[in-house]
């Protein structure tokens, strides 16, 4: 199998040659200033690297640019939120980024790309403290400028996958702390928006990943998620469920994962011969059907990329 035909049939949950591996990370920020080097970056990395297939970055286009959201002071104001549109530069700059990023790759292999929920699009621009005042102060007001936000991200995702080539989007769920939200409160303010964005993306591929984040550390309250589906999900196995096999149980889908992305851990320290063992027992636990050997998130810049390259070689080998 080459990259394609491997990546494809994980997707599909079924058996491979060898286990595919992707892990990914930011572009630094001293290249969001150029389409053309951003994109670069990223082909290099899928050279040095030898993944099986990317995860395109959304670097420079986390925070939701609407001007409402500056300076806001209360909910009220979130019923003030106008849509961007289609011709938005925040909409059309990644479409028109990714499709140079595509274009880098040439064919080498599948790329997915970044696609927050809308939430999470407001919360990178206000902040956690300030998302969660406004949401508790009016619910309403949150989930009308979710909806706002979702119908935006639309046209967004309709813009990667058909206009830029990326084959999938790779769905950053956040927001679900066991200390955040209520099971009722989530499904309640949160859940529509998030579907609303999955549902229609998965209605253009078969090929998108969701990416159920835990990037706060905290475990997830994962019955939020339960009817969240896609060919692929990313979990954190350092956080919410170690076990692979659990996890595609618990999923009932082809799972990526295995490696703890924090600085310091393992991936970071270890010798090459004991990421060679580790690579070997991951794979021995997940099996060539259905998994797909990852992090728990984005691995930090600090970390050489040929130790990535060891996880890589020594997966197809297997």
């Amino acid at each position: 199998m080459n990259k394609k035909e491997r990546v494809i049939a994980a997707f599909k949950g079924q058996e491979t040659d060898h286990v595919p591996v992707s892990m990914w990370q930011h572009v630094p920020p001293e290249y969001w200033g150029n389409d053309d080097k951003f994109a670069q970056v990223q082909a290099q990395f899928l050279q040095d690297s030898d993944v099986d297939f990317l995860k395109l970055s959304g670097d420079k286009y986390f925070g939701w640019p609407s001007p409402v959201l500056k300076d806001i002071e209360k909910a009220e104001d979130l019923f003030r939120i106008q849509p961007l549109g289609a011709n938005h530069p925040y909409i059309r700059g990644q479409i028109d980024r990714t499709r140079k990023v595509v274009a880098a790759l040439g064919g080498a292999c599948p790329a997915i790309y970044l696609i927050f929920v809308p939430l999470s699009y407001i919360r990178l621009t206000i902040g956690y403290p300030m998302m969660m005042k406004l949401i508790r102060d009016n619910p309403s007001a949150m989930k009308y400028a979710c909806n706002v936000v979702a119908q935006d991200v639309k046209l967004l995702v309709q813009g990667i996958i058909q206009e830029s080539g990326a084959d999938g989007i790779f769905y950053s769920v956040q927001n679900g702390e066991e200390n955040r939200f209520t099971y009722d409160e989530y499904r309640d303010w949160v859940m529509p928006s998030d579907k609303t964005v999955l549902d229609y993306a998965n209605s253009l591929s078969d090929m998108n990943a969701i990416h159920f984040c835990a990037w706060e550390e905290i475990p997830n309250r994962l019955s939020v998620w339960e009817d969240y589906h896609a060919p692929v999900v990313s979990w954190s196995r350092y956080f919410d469920i170690m076990d692979i096999q659990e996890a595609r149980k618990h999923f009932g889908c082809t799972v990526w994962g295995g490696f703890d992305n924090r600085p310091g851990t393992f991936l970071y320290t270890a010798s090459r011969e004991e990421i060679e063992k580790e690579t070997a027992s991951l794979i021995a636990q997940g099996g060539k059907q259905g998994y797909i050997l990852g992090s728990d998130c984005s691995i930090h810049n600090e970390l050489p990329v040929e130790r990535i390259r060891w996880v890589v070689d020594t997966a197809r080998q297997i």
